[in-house]
């Protein structure tokens, strides 16, 4: 996630009656992470809403109501996401062969609805410990249901853990959009706010509403300091390319976190060894593939690949996978010197 809006079709803790002409609102918002909680509806019609999240190119989110029981309903449903819930354990014994990725709440949850208590040492300490396991892949963190500094929380949360942190909870502002990016989180949830709506918008309307969400969004974009996730990969033939790229880049991708392929991780990390390199197989024995898997689990925020396009390759079947899936899947693809300069420019512009 590269600082994204996740639009809660939610209200009073349960899904809204009217999800699903709400929905068609807010794609012509053009809002692409949708959540619900699966409670207020029947779960056929839940598993509707999810299939046209789906259909229409977004990635579904599902608000745990009851721990065990929203897990199970996850996967019944069949959305990309579960958010919420403290009992990690439990929870990934019913997720972990399934596809579903899992964002359980750090620190000590009470109420209903829920509130975020404790110290921040403790709460981030309870963060690390949830990131340890495996198939936890990020954290849900009810920022504003915290009574204390939140910023401060928010910073402590994102600095404790290297997955990603969504920020949920009363988030009815643009200042407190900009302080979650600030602060190095992935994401946040917006719900009763929108449905209301809170933000201040040009015309009527939910889809109006999400408008203005989005182009809060990409403000905040501008000053967000979490780590992005950016695939380096070049044809034989381009990689003298990619190495000017990269020292021309060097600077504005530090910090960040580049996935390559065998050889191409090997030539970046001699040529820039203060940049967080991680590398994946060698192209034809496999790492292409691996490239993939991370697109589709909606683990990178861009791909970048120079590919020669005046040479037959034997990897054309893998690019021509590459390119489905990142169209699939809704992730910045570049093929070209240009392309990729663009994709720093609007990525790696944060304020790190």
């Amino acid at each position: 996630m590269a600082f994204d809006f996740i639009l809660m079709l939610t209200a009073n803790d349960r899904t809204i009656p009217d999800a699903r002409a709400r929905l068609e609102e807010a794609l012509e918002g053009g809002v692409r992470h949708i959540g619900f909680k699966d409670v207020g509806l029947p779960l056929s019609e839940l598993k509707g809403l999810a299939a046209a999240i789906r259909s229409s190119g977004g990635r579904s989110y599902l608000d745990a109501d009851s721990e065990l029981a929203s897990a199970r309903a996850a996967v019944e449903i069949d959305v990309d996401c579960l958010l919420g819930g403290t009992r990690a354990r439990e929870v990934t014994e019913v997720t972990r062969h399934h596809p579903v990725r899992y964002y359980p709440f750090p620190g000590k949850i009470t109420g209903h609805p829920s509130v975020l208590e404790g110290p921040v040492e403790d709460i981030a300490a309870s963060a690390r410990e949830l990131a340890d396991f495996e198939h936890v892949h990020g954290l849900d963190l009810l920022a504003y249901r915290f009574d204390g500094a939140v910023p401060a929380l928010m910073k402590a949360v994102c600095g404790a853990v290297g997955k990603p942190v969504i920020m949920a909870g009363s988030i009815d502002s643009e200042d407190r959009v900009a302080a979650c990016a600030q602060a190095g989180a992935a994401g946040f949830t917006v719900g009763t706010a929108a449905l209301s709506g809170v933000f201040p918008a040009e015309g009527s309307g939910f889809a109006a509403q999400v408008r203005a969400i989005l182009a809060i969004t990409t403000r905040a974009r501008a000053v967000s300091t979490a780590p992005r996730r950016l695939a380096l990969v070049a044809h034989d033939t381009r990689k003298a390319q990619l190495r000017a790229w990269v020292l021309r880049h060097r600077a504005a991708l530090a910090g960040h976190r580049l996935i390559c392929t065998g050889s191409t991780g090997r030539m970046l990390s001699e040529l820039a060894p203060e940049l967080s390199i991680r590398r994946l197989q060698r192209g034809d024995r496999g790492g292409d593939q691996q490239l993939g898997a991370l697109v589709a689990t909606g683990e990178l925020d861009a791909v970048i690949f120079f590919a020669d396009p005046t040479v037959p390759h034997g990897g054309d079947v893998d690019l021509q996978a590459l390119m489905r899936l990142s169209m699939l899947h809704d992730t910045p693809l570049a093929l070209s010197t240009s392309a990729a300069d663009m994709l720093a420019a609007a990525l790696l512009a944060g304020g790190r």
